[in-house]
């Protein structure tokens, strides 16, 4: 298999550096800055091990790459830029191998997984793709500056639960999952993966909050998540969808994944938060409060907290407003009464 990261950010370009460090034939997907950087200089990893700059090949988009039947386009933009991706890539032609391997398009032919937050990706990608996979993906990862992408979990670097959309298991999903094993993933095929992905969001849902507001650690911000994740819980319960519980998750990673220090790194927080530090001016939020308040208007649950954090930070993103610079008054009145 080759593996094609579209999106060669924070969580792609640390699976395609971990799958390529491994021995694995591996293509990066980038733009802009970033990917002028990786043609360049080659991507710099940063883990517990140290820095190193990895050769791998890196392309713009599929127009410069001929896509063979082997492929695995691995998903790993924000949500927000899936459908152009998915558009973009599913109609490219695959070649013929010697054997007669081949000859239709990536949409026809090649397994695409999306690697993503929230639970929106694989209903986009099946509209394009005949075959969708779904990653459940739990990587502590930074992509702050052109060409570096840090992970900091070790003796894993990440948890990827991985399985068909809408459901079930294949050979090429545990052929994926055998690859990424011996990459420094954990990769458990899963028959249920999107009840991995809903419970997943349990977590996401303070995504925007933390980076509006910062860190959620003290009683205010703690308050305003657990108000956003009882919202979220009502949703699933009024429509009827499992979900992984945060003591399954834990479970999971237990003794798996330590977060260790990088030398001259700080971690300023998760996926959202990044993006406002970049000035990208675009956030993930509606497909992870925003499908909260979705589900909330179909089943008709309230959803005022998630609501809130939605748009404050879309007007974030649209506006350059320093990340965590939210006033305490404005928390507060997320928080509810008596908080």
């Amino acid at each position: 298999m080759r593996y094609i990261i579209i999106g060669a950010g924070a969580i792609g370009g640390t699976i395609g550096g971990r799958l390529y460090e491994h021995g694995f034939e591996v293509v990066l997907v980038a733009r802009g800055a970033h990917g002028a950087a990786l043609r360049t200089g080659g991507l710099r990893l940063s883990t517990p091990e140290g820095v190193r700059a990895l050769p791998i090949p890196t392309v713009t988009g599929p127009g410069e790459i001929d896509l063979r039947p082997d492929d695995v386009l691995i998903l790993a933009v924000k949500t927000q830029h899936s459908q152009a991706a998915l558009t973009e890539w599913a109609s490219r032609p695959v070649s013929v191998t010697d054997t007669g391997i081949g000859g239709g398009t990536a949409g026809q032919l090649l397994p695409v997984v999306c690697a993503q937050n929230g639970v929106e990706n694989e209903r986009l990608a099946l509209r394009h793709f005949r075959r969708v996979y779904g990653m459940c993906v739990w990587l502590p990862s930074t992509h702050l500056e052109p060409g570096r992408v840090s992970a900091s979990g070790a003796p894993l670097s990440g948890i990827l639960h991985l399985g068909r959309y809408p459901s079930g298991s294949d050979d090429t999903a545990r052929q994926i999952s055998a690859d990424l094993e011996k990459s420094l993933f954990g990769a458990p095929v899963r028959e249920d993966v999107m009840r991995w992905k809903y419970g997943k969001l349990l977590g996401n849902v303070g995504n925007a909050l933390e980076a509006v507001a910062g860190p959620v650690t003290d009683g205010l911000r703690l308050a305003v998540y657990h108000r956003a994740r009882a919202e979220y819980e009502a949703v699933l319960r009024a429509a009827g969808i499992p979900y992984a519980t945060v003591e399954e998750q834990d479970a999971e990673r237990r003794d798996r994944i330590e977060l260790r220090p990088l030398e001259g790194e700080e971690r300023v927080g998760g996926s959202s938060t990044q993006s406002l530090v970049r000035g990208t001016g675009s956030i993930e939020t509606d497909y992870l409060n925003g499908e909260v308040v979705l589900l909330g208007r179909l089943h008709g649950v309230p959803t005022p907290a998630n609501e809130a954090l939605q748009l404050l930070a879309e007007e974030f993103a649209r506006t350059g407003r320093p990340p965590g610079s939210l006033p305490e008054e404005e928390l507060a009145a997320l928080a509810g009464p008596g908080s």
